[in-house]
């Protein structure tokens, strides 16, 4: 059952794009990493971008190196656009549209979903890939699925609408709401929680972590279509020059590489979906 509307509707732009140019301190490098998909430019502007720094797989900080999925279309996006270099910011869910429209971060490439609700805060460029909301439980568990959760306690991050959307189908799981995934991902280990709830490819990500290796299982398939868009503050022009960065991106097989170097061979995306055929502004 699908739980969640979805927003997909259907040569980039060089320096002129008005995404702003000024580099920050305290989160910079990692943009020119020798195993990044893409190569930025070797000159050009600076862009703050924001992701997660706590999601393997998809957006991930170790030291002064960021990797993951969403980084690489950041990179990707960024090359396309003429930037030559990124200063990557972590953009926690509550906080993304603010740090958008208080000009922190010029685009989040961060999970991030596109949803009406959003939209009347921000603009979105996508979507650059459909996710599936899902279930990841201990590896001995006897939740099989949705209809598992009465009386569980269920972990997602504050900000984020899983929860909300599983009381849906399961009104008498317990919510448990916690600041990150990590987070969630330890009360699961620990077994303080029974199940935790996001995104598919975020939480093979954290399945895979060699910290949890054996311990996790995702359960229950998929029940919603997420369409992860490139966030931005309000301005239809410059969300336009996003999506069609995205598409060469798509286009040029960037994107598939992207794929296939970080959510690892395990992970079986919905390829009915993906990758998406037509990207576009939504602002």
């Amino acid at each position: 059952m699908k739980l969640r509307a979805t927003y997909a509707a259907t040569a980039a732009a060089a320096l002129t794009l008005g995404l702003g140019l000024t580099a920050c301190g305290g989160s910079s490098g990692g943009s020119s990493a020798s195993d990044a998909v893409c190569t930025l430019p070797d000159s050009g502007p600076t862009v703050k971008i924001g992701i997660k720094f706590d999601q393997p797989g998809l957006g991930l900080k170790d030291g002064d190196k960021y990797t993951g999925f969403d980084v690489d279309v950041a990179r990707c996006v960024a090359a396309e656009l003429g930037y030559s270099k990124i200063n990557f910011i972590e953009s926690p869910s509550p906080q993304r549209e603010k740090m958008l429209q208080a000009g922190t971060v010029k685009m989040i490439v961060a999970t991030y979903s596109i949803t009406d609700e959003r939209r009347k805060e921000v603009s979105f460029a996508g979507p650059y890939f459909v996710a599936g909301q899902s279930l990841l439980v201990g590896k001995d568990s006897d939740i099989n699925g949705v209809k598992d959760l009465t009386g569980k306690k269920v972990c997602s991050v504050t900000g984020s609408t899983s929860v909300d959307n599983l009381k849906e189908q399961a009104p008498k799981l317990v919510p448990q709401k916690y600041d990150t995934y990590s987070a969630c991902a330890e009360a699961l280990a620990s077994g303080s929680i029974d199940a935790m709830t996001t995104d598919d490819a975020i939480l093979a990500g954290y399945a895979n972590q060699e910290q949890y290796k054996d311990k996790f299982k995702l359960v229950g398939g998929t029940f919603s279509e997420e369409n992860y868009g490139i966030g931005l503050k309000n301005n239809a022009a410059d969300c336009q020059k996003v999506a069609d960065a995205i598409k060469k991106t798509l286009d040029n097989g960037n994107w598939q590489k992207a794929v296939d170097n970080n959510l690892g061979s395990d992970y079986e995306y919905n390829k009915k979906l993906n990758p998406p055929k037509s990207p576009t502004c939504q602002a």
